[in-house]
């Protein structure tokens, strides 16, 4: 979709977290009332007659998109956090970084087979951690999940849908 509004909103920072990283700062599309609220109504467009029951969003910057558009489908939110922060019962999976192993949880009781999930992150780059998500989310057989991200790398080396099946459906609004 490549909406110029949120392009032109989207910050760059050099060499964060390191150097030679290009960092996308999503935090200025979520701090101008425009961009929001365009980000919420395309995806409210392209989601709205899947049947979504559950918007499951991925730490941290999944969580602001996330729940504003399970409000505008009806739709439950469901938190999947890193290790230690869910204060009940939790599924967890873990997964490589560029950097290391890390681990993601979501609650027992989050999801079930009857729901019809949307998995929402800020961005797509390797895919490990929307991978990830994707492996916890399936143990509860939901009827269908459906995988959505704000901006796609499309930085030669990343290819971050390779790691799914071509079956998954995958949506983003800016690919950059």
């Amino acid at each position: 979709m490549n909406n110029e509004t949120l392009l032109k909103n989207l910050r760059n920072v050099p060499d964060f977290p390191i150097p030679g990283i290009q960092f996308k700062d999503v935090s200025t599309l979520f701090k101008n009332a425009e961009c929001l609220r365009l980000m919420v109504d395309e995806l409210y467009d392209i989601y709205k007659d899947k049947g979504i029951t559950k918007v499951v969003g991925i730490e941290s910057r999944g969580f602001v998109v996330g729940a504003a558009l399970a409000v505008k489908l009806g739709a439950g939110f469901v938190m999947c956090r890193k290790p230690g922060k869910l204060p009940a019962e939790t599924r967890k999976e873990t997964y490589m970084k560029e950097y290391g192993k890390d681990t993601i949880e979501i609650h027992t009781d989050a999801i079930t087979d009857d729901d019809v999930v949307l998995l929402h992150d800020d961005l797509l780059a390797t895919g490990g951690s929307m991978k990830a998500a994707y492996n916890l989310v399936q143990q509860f057989n939901p009827r269908k999940v459906y995988i959505n991200f704000l901006i796609e790398l499309t930085i030669e080396g990343l290819n971050g849908r390779s790691v799914f099946a071509p079956d998954v459906e995958i949506s983003t609004l800016m690919k950059i």
